[in-house]
């Protein structure tokens, strides 16, 4: 009986590396395309946006209070107070009838316009209000509480470039400067297939052996999160030959498979695309060791364990980057922490942990290791640690690494 062919072994950096590697090189266009700015929320930007409009776009009021002239209240003090008659009032979009004359005041409203004449505003609480008039105790300096027109941008300046993820605060920008349209990054079609004779749709009856399936979920859930347009390719039995067929036929730019990638003779997903491009491989971590790379059809395929944690892992630690990079977006970095309880690791592996992470202590969600089953236990974790392959024993206090958890 022939020998079997050994199994590739890599680590957790070298496997990205490949993944990366796959997707920069992959035939899926990185085209772009143009939204409304009110839809624009968790997309990136493609280009350069520039104002269209200053901002702000009129001289206007930082508070309540008088518009006045700086000269006519150069003498004012609480012993001499300065009495102007009050002409008018400007309000946030509507402006005073008329300009400012000298020896007058114009009431003024926070975000009003500055009435012509008027150089200087004078808060509320500082002023006497008569009948008809205003007294002034204090001299008023030129510019005093007044916003300028295009002190926060001027017409044709940039208020984000490109490969910007966009948040509340970015939309809120462009909106100021008149942008109403944004050219984002079109997004990568990753359609995931979920394999298993095992799995129920949760909610489903249970027969002997089954449990639920939590992966079609969570891989919805988290490749909306990560800014790709989830796509459901099912969910398949162990048939190679059905494997083979949806991934070679799915409208996709990536496919992202979970379960049968193991060393075993018969895992579906390994049987039916190792002989069709994809590399199947161990890589030196702790949960999501088995794992698969390759082309298929002219687009990437991930295959993944098919543990829920070794898939939730697994999509933080390859599957998100790869995402990121096709929009163009940073990757977030490993930051020391520091262990706030005692652990076991997998000697000669890196451990990616999930764990709490109040910003300076880690605490692992799960007892006993990763925990690569224990799916609800995913909700009391907000981080990942990362322990390298040297250590198989934390302690309190001891350094480790930890990233948010992206989806």
């Amino acid at each position: 009986m022939p020998a079997s062919k050994p199994v590739p072994t890599r680590s957790a950096d070298e496997h990205l590396r490949a993944v990366l590697e796959l997707v920069a090189t992959g035939e899926a266009p990185r085209g772009t395309e143009r939204i409304p700015l009110g839809t624009a929320s968790d997309r990136v930007t493609a280009a350069e946006h520039l104002a269209a409009s200053q901002s702000p776009p009129f001289n206007n009021s930082a508070m309540d209070g008088y518009a006045v002239r700086s000269a006519d209240l150069a003498h004012a003090t609480s012993d001499a107070p300065v009495t102007l008659r009050v002409t008018g009032a400007s309000r946030a979009g509507h402006a005073a009838a008329a300009a400012l004359e000298a020896g007058c005041a114009i009431r003024i409203m926070t975000g009003a316009p500055i009435p012509a004449g008027a150089n200087a505003v004078v808060a509320q609480e500082l002023v006497v209000a008569l009948d008809d008039a205003a007294s002034f105790q204090m001299p008023a300096p030129v510019g005093a509480h007044i916003r300028y027109g295009g002190e926060d941008v001027a017409v044709g300046d940039v208020v984000l470039g490109a490969g910007v993820l966009l948040k509340a605060r970015h939309v809120a920008a462009l909106a100021s400067a008149g942008i109403a349209e944004v050219e984002v990054v079109s997004k990568p079609r990753v359609g995931f297939l979920v394999t298993g004779d095992e799995l129920v749709a949760p909610g489903g009856r249970l027969g002997p052996a089954q449990i639920y399936d939590s992966n079609a979920t969570y891989l919805r859930a988290a490749l909306d999160a990560l800014g790709a347009e989830s796509i459901n390719l099912g969910r398949c039995g162990d048939d190679p030959a059905a494997v083979r067929s949806i991934v070679e036929e799915a409208p996709v730019d990536v496919v992202v498979t979970t379960g049968g990638a193991s060393v075993g003779e018969h895992d579906p997903v390994k049987a039916g695309l190792a002989p069709v491009g994809v590399e199947f491989m161990t890589v030196a971590m702790q949960p999501g060791k088995p794992q698969g790379l390759g082309t298929v059809a002219g687009k990437a395929v991930i295959c993944l364990p098919g543990n829920p944690v070794a898939v939730a892992v697994s999509v933080e630690l390859f599957v998100g980057p790869a995402v990121r990079a096709m929009l163009g977006v940073a990757e977030p970095e490993w930051v020391s922490a520091v262990a706030g309880a005692e652990w076991t690791c997998p000697r000669g592996r890196e451990q990616f942990i999930p764990v709490t992470w109040d910003g300076r202590e880690v605490v692992p969600a799960t007892s006993g290791g990763s925990g690569s089953h224990l799916a609800a236990r995913l909700a009391t974790a907000n981080a990942l640690a990362r322990v390298t392959a040297a250590v198989d024993h934390v302690l309190p206090g001891d350094t480790v690494f930890v990233r948010r958890f992206y989806t």
